[in-house]
C-alpha cells in the first residue's frame, strides 16, 4: 500500500523472489516525492536533487538494467556555506579542516581531544545540537552541523534526535567513548570492501528509478486505486486482511495474507487504527517538515559567481529564508539550455513552516532576491519552477527510537503486517531502499514456509 520507493522496492523484490505482490497507490501516479520533469529544456528534480550512491542502490539498478544511465557529480566539487555574508568553502577532509580559517583553535582542539580522550553519552535522548555542543563545539553547530541537519532533514538540530537521525555517531562514542577514532577505527577494520562515496542521479533525472521499478512490476501496480479501509480476517488458522479499495469510481475487496504499508504517517494512521488501538498514537508522534523546493534558471552571463561546486547551505543565524541551495547544471550534464544556469533553491523547514504558505510568484522572488547578492546575479531569472510539499520530510525527534520501538511491537501482534518508509532508518533514497528490502528478507522465510 503506497507507491514511493520503499513500496515500489518491497514489491519488486518480493515479485523477484517469486511471491504474488500487488501494489495500490492513490495518486495517478507512482514514486512519492521522486519526480523529474523536462520544462523549456531544463531537466528540474522536484524532489530530491540526487542520492547517495549506496552497493544495494547500485545493485539494484544494474537488476534493472539502467545502471549505464547514472551520472556521477565531480567528486571534488567544493561544497560552501554562507559565513558572515560570503561564501566559505567547507573543508572535507582532516587536513583541510585543521588548516581552514573556518573554524577556531577552540574547535579544532576539541576534535582532537575526541581523538585521544574518553567520553560517555547520556543515558536519556540527546538532541544533535546539545551533542555537537558537549563533543565539540557552538562554533561547529552554527558553521556547520546545523546547515547539514537542515540540508537533510529541513530540521532543527535542537529538537531532532542524535540516536534516530545519526544513530552511528551515538553508537561510537557509546562503544569507544570517541566518535573520531571509532569512525576511524571502522574504517580500517570493515570486511566488506567499502562503497566509494558518490552523489548520482540518472541522464533523465531521478525518476528514472521509480519508472524502471514501475515498469518491472507492470500489472502488479494499480496507480488511483485508493485504499478507503481495512479489516483483519482469520479463515480457520490463518490470519490476513480485508483491504477495501476505491478505484475507478466502485469499491472493490482484495483478501491478502500480507500487507505492507508504504504509505506516509498520516496516512498509514488514519488506516490502521481500524486494524487496531495504538497505531494512530504511535504513527501521528512523527512529525514532518514543510519544503517548497524552487528552481530557477538564469543566463550565464548574468551570474557573476563562477558556480564552481556543489551549491551552498545557509546557517539559521544568517536571517536569510532559503535553507540551502544546488547548482545542478554545475553538478550534472544537460540540466539547463546551452548558456544557461539551473539553481535550486529550498525554503521551510520546521523552523519557518509559515513560509511554504505564500504564493508561488512570491517564493520566486524571495529566493531570487536572496541568492542574487551572494551569487553576484545581475538579472531576474528567465525561468522559475516552484513546488510545495506541506509534509516533505519526516522529523526524526527527540524520542523518536521509542516511538519506533514501540511501533514495532505493537507490528508484531498482528501477523503479515509490515510497515516501511522513510520514517524508519532514514530519509534519503539509499536507506529506504535497504529498509525496504530488510522488510522483504524478514517476510521471505514466512511466505515461503
Amino acid at each position: 500500500m503506497g507507491a514511493g520507493i520503499s513500496g515500489l522496492v518491497c514489491a519488486y523484490a518480493l515479485r523477484k523472489a517469486g511471491i504474488d505482490a500487488q501494489i495500490v497507490e492513490a495518486s495517478d501516479r507512482p514514486g512519492g516525492v521522486i519526480r523529474s520533469e523536462r520544462r523549456d529544456e531544463y531537466l528540474l528534480e522536484l524532489g530530491p536533487q540526487s542520492f547517495a550512491g549506496t552497493r544495494s542502490l547500485r545493485q539494484l539498478c544494474r537488476e534493472l538494467g539502467i545502471e549505464n544511465e547514472l551520472l556521477e557529480a565531480p567528486g571534488e566539487a567544493p561544497r560552501f556555506v554562507l559565513i558572515g555574508g560570503a561564501l566559505r568553502e567547507v573543508p572535507l577532509s582532516p587536513s583541510a579542516f585543521f588548516a581552514s580559517s573556518l573554524f577556531s583553535v577552540g574547535t579544532k582542539w576539541r576534535i582532537l581531544r575526541d581523538v585521544f580522550g574518553v567520553s560517555h553519552p547520556p543515558k536519556q535522548d540527546e538532541s544533535i545540537a546539545a551533542f555537537v555542543r558537549r563533543k565539540f563545539s557552538a562554533e561547529l553547530l552554527e558553521k556547520l552541523a546545523g546547515p547539514f541537519v537542515s540540508g537533510i532533514y529541513a530540521g532543527d538540530p535542537e529538537q531532532l534526535s542524535l540516536r534516530g537521525a545519526f544513530p552511528q555517531l551515538h553508537e561510537a562514542e557509546k562503544s569507544a567513548g570517541s566518535v573520531v577514532r571509532e569512525m576511524i577505527w571502522s574504517a580500517k577494520t570493515r570486511d566488506a570492501p567499502r562503497e566509494r562515496p558518490s552523489l548520482l542521479t540518472f541522464k533523465e533525472g531521478n525518476e528514472t528509478l521509480t519508472r524502471a521499478l514501475a515498469a518491472n512490476l507492470g500489472d502488479a501496480l494499480r496507480c488511483s486505486a485508493e485504499v478507503i479501509a481495512i479489516q483483519r480476517r482469520t479463515k480457520g488458522s490463518v490470519e490476513g486482511y480485508e483491504v477495501c479499495l476505491s478505484a475507478a469510481g466502485r469499491d472493490e475487496t482484495l483478501e491478502v495474507d500480507h500487507l505492507i504499508v508504504a504509505t506516509p504517517t498520516n496516512a498509514a494512521a488514519e488506516l490502521l487504527r481500524q486494524v487496531g488501538a495504538g497505531f494512530e498514537s504511535a504513527l501521528q508522534g512523527i512529525t514532518y517538515a514543510p519544503v517548497a523546493v524552487i528552481s530557477l534558471g538564469y543566463r550565464k552571463t548574468a551570474v557573476g559567481n563562477a558556480l564552481d561546486g556543489f551549491g551552498f547551505l545557509v546557517p539559521r543565524s544568517a536571517g536569510l529564508e532559503i535553507l540551502g541551495s544546488v547548482w545542478n547544471s554545475s553538478l550534472f550534464p544537460n540540466r539547463a539550455p546551452d548558456g544557461h544556469a539551473l539553481l535550486t533553491s529550498f525554503v521551510g523547514g520546521t523552523t519557518n513552516p509559515q513560509a511554504v504558505t505564500r504564493s508561488k510568484e512570491e517564493l520566486s522572488a524571495l529566493v531570487h532576491r536572496e541568492i542574487a547578492p551572494l551569487l553576484d546575479i545581475k538579472e531576474v531569472p528567465v525561468f522559475s519552477s516552484v513546488n510545495v510539499y506541506q509534509r516533505a520530510i519526516p522529523q526524526y525527534t527527540l524520542g523518536h527510537t521509542d516511538r519506533l520501538a514501540a511501533l514495532s511491537a505493537l507490528r508484531t501482534k498482528y501477523p503479515g503486517l509490515w510497515l516501511t518508509g522513510n520514517y524508519l532508518r532514514g530519509p534519503a533514497i539509499g536507506a529506504c531502499v535497504e529498509q525496504a528490502l530488510a522488510v522483504v528478507d524478514l517476510m521471505l522465510p514466512t511466505l515461503r514456509a
